[in-house]
């Protein structure tokens, strides 16, 4: 499998203001994996401790911080030699172990010349409890189920997206039904790891629906082996709340959808947990466009994105048989799926501010606004190819901004105030 992260790895290696690398992310989308396979890739040796349930460990860090007591240690743990440059050190789920993470503002400031990465996956929720953080000692490297990209990549069809990447229009409009059979997929399939993986072994979707109902089994057991007692049910609350919150025409997120007379006071911190956990991500309304657009966002008025597609379909329960109905699977539930798809594909870009606008009368809404350097842009969402856009020349009309985008099932055009952007090409 091949990842977009490797190269951000190799950049930060190759780095001379290199410190150590902090990967978060949710549970199961690859971190350790990643680390491991970086390492063999890049590296002499590969020094790796996990954290968890580790009492070793635990005693090592629980005295002093001394640097070459610690290498001494880990040289003992890994039974690996643990040399500047040529070794990277990899410390698995370090939120098991509060001085380990603390250690890694030392490393930077005495034994700088060392590679070190960490990773977490319920590093957010740790940081809340109040556990010390190196801040400006580490540097940072957030990991995502695998984008459409990505799983074109495993399906070994790299040379697909390079036609994408080239903006080939003509050429990628031949080969248009096999792109959209793809995309199908990866609605079905999602990102994560493991259930690529299975479906490239087996092309069996049945196969993958089963891993992604132990992943989701998975993560609810995280509630409540993670979470303060009191708050598992308001967790489950929203999570199982997150089909019903997409499948409405307004997606902003509402209360009263988790139970009648529900209070933003009483699910604010599930919400907040959830998205310190990586399996949700809030995309902000903003009052108006203005730069930035973080200026203008409204802390009231949000959309909940789960993390990944095939989970959300796994989550909604949404029936396999859809594949053989043509493009029924991208009007789901009013679209649902494929906002949530375009949500995920924008959310791994680290270029972009990414929220949405609506009118005060609701009567308009931009699925998304996305703001690049100083531009801000509209990005419309069809999950069919009846192309009216209303909203979009309302938007246009009161704003003027300097493009609007939409994607959809149709084919790349320009019609110079509008680009339409096939989905399969975002």
């Amino acid at each position: 499998m091949e990842r977009k992260a490797l190269a951000d790895l190799q950049e930060w290696k190759e780095s001379p203001s290199r410190k150590p690398l902090v990967l978060h992310g949710a549970r199961q989308v690859g971190k350790t994996w990643l680390l491991k396979e970086f390492g063999v890739r890049f590296y002499q040796n590969v020094a790796y401790v996990n954290f968890e349930a580790n009492d070793r460990m635990a005693q090592l860090f629980a005295s002093d911080l001394d640097i070459a007591r610690l290498l001494i240690g880990l040289r003992i743990e890994t039974h690996t030699a643990i040399n500047p440059e040529t070794t990277l050190i990899i410390f698995d789920e370090v939120q098991e172990n509060p001085k380990a993470l603390t250690s890694l503002k030392y490393f930077a400031e005495n034994a700088p010349a060392y590679h070190i990465a960490a990773a977490g996956s319920l590093l957010g929720i740790a940081l809340h409890k109040g556990i010390s953080f190196p801040v400006g000692k580490v540097d940072f490297l957030d990991l995502y189920p695998l984008s459409f990209e990505e799983f074109l990549w495993a399906l070994g069809e790299s040379e697909l997206t390079r036609i994408i990447a080239q903006r080939d229009w003509q050429l990628i409009d031949s080969l248009r039904d096999r792109l959209i059979q793809y995309l199908q997929y990866y609605y079905c399939v999602g990102g994560m790891p493991e259930c690529v993986s299975t479906f490239v072994a087996f092309h069996d979707l049945e196969r993958v629906r089963n891993v992604q109902r132990a992943l989701l089994d998975a993560y609810e057991q995280n509630f409540s082996k993670y979470a303060e007692p009191a708050m598992v049910p308001r967790i489950r609350s929203v999570w199982n709340s997150l089909p019903r919150q997409l499948a409405r025409e307004q997606r902003k997120f509402t209360y009263g959808l988790i139970r009648e007379g529900a209070r933003a006071r009483e699910y604010e911190l599930a919400i907040q947990w959830l998205c310190d956990a990586g399996l949700v991500h809030k995309v902000y309304r903003v009052a108006k466009p203005g730069l930035p657009l973080r200026a203008y966002q409204e802390e009231s008025a949000f959309k909940l994105f789960m993390l990944d597609t095939g989970l959300f379909a796994a989550q909604s329960h949404l029936p396999l048989e859809i594949l053989l109905q043509g493009s029924a699977l991208f009007e789901e539930a009013k679209g649902a799926l494929t906002e949530q798809y375009v949500a995920q594909e924008l959310h791994v870009r680290k270029d972009l501010e990414v929220f949405y606008w609506s009118s005060e009368t609701s009567h308009a809404e931009i699925d998304f606004l996305i703001q690049r350097a100083e531009a801000i842009y509209p990005l419309e969402v069809k999950a069919v190819e009846n192309l009216q856009s209303k909203s979009l020349r309302a938007f246009r009309d009161k704003y003027s901004p300097p493009r609007c985008y939409r994607t959809s099932l149709s084919p790349y055009r320009d019609e110079g105030w509008l680009v339409n952007i096939p989905l399969y090409a975002l």
